[in-house]
């Protein structure tokens, strides 16, 4: 069994990330992270202060990977339309890849599992950059909040298996990638002519 001083805070989180997918965050016990960690529990506090901490950087690492994903997303097109397209591609395929980690970002919880304002900011710069092109610099906050809870609230009931009347899922999310985008350009032309 590895000792507390060969095991990393790094190696904590990884196997806490492993254990949300696969067990939820119920799953997620402190012994279980221990066990998957090969340490005894009360080794995890020499690298982890509590559950809730633990919470917290599974919740930044999470971010963190899906701000990467959006920046590579984003090095490819150079058209706004195509920019919200790619975007919105990446941070779907990230929740269908880690869906209980991406549930964690946008769920409520108790103020010391919340991520810092640093690893939020960070992950959203490629939107707030598209949200700017598309809807003008004053009003880029207000666009990528718009395009994130569309994008957050069709993932979520998607992963939820809330689409039910039939039809083809991939379609309904093209479909509203080009009403926002469509939007918040003609936002952006409306009040440039006016």
């Amino acid at each position: 069994m590895p000792t507390p001083e060969r095991t990393s805070r790094e190696a904590i989180v990884a196997v806490g990330r492993e254990l949300l997918e696969a067990e939820g965050l119920a799953g997620l016990t402190m012994q279980a992270v221990a066990d998957r960690v090969g340490v005894k529990a009360p080794s995890l506090y020499k690298r982890v202060r509590n559950r809730d901490e633990l919470v917290r950087l599974i919740t930044e690492a999470t971010i963190d990977d899906l701000g990467e994903e959006l920046r590579k997303a984003a090095a490819g097109p150079t058209d706004a339309p195509s920019l919200v397209a790619a975007l919105a591609l990446a941070f779907r395929a990230f929740a269908h890849r880690f869906p209980a980690g991406f549930h964690l970002i946008f769920a409520p919880g108790p103020v010391g599992t919340r991520p810092s304002y640093d690893a939020i900011v960070a992950s959203s710069l490629p939107l707030l950059e598209v949200a700017g092109a598309l809807a003008g610099p004053e009003r880029a906050l207000d666009a990528a909040r718009t395009l994130t809870a569309w994008a957050n609230g069709f993932i979520s009931m998607e992963l939820a298996g809330a689409f039910n009347l039939g039809g083809d899922v991939d379609e309904a999310f093209a479909f509203g990638i080009r009403t926002l985008t469509t939007a918040l350009q003609a936002r952006e032309v409306a009040q440039a002519v006016g």
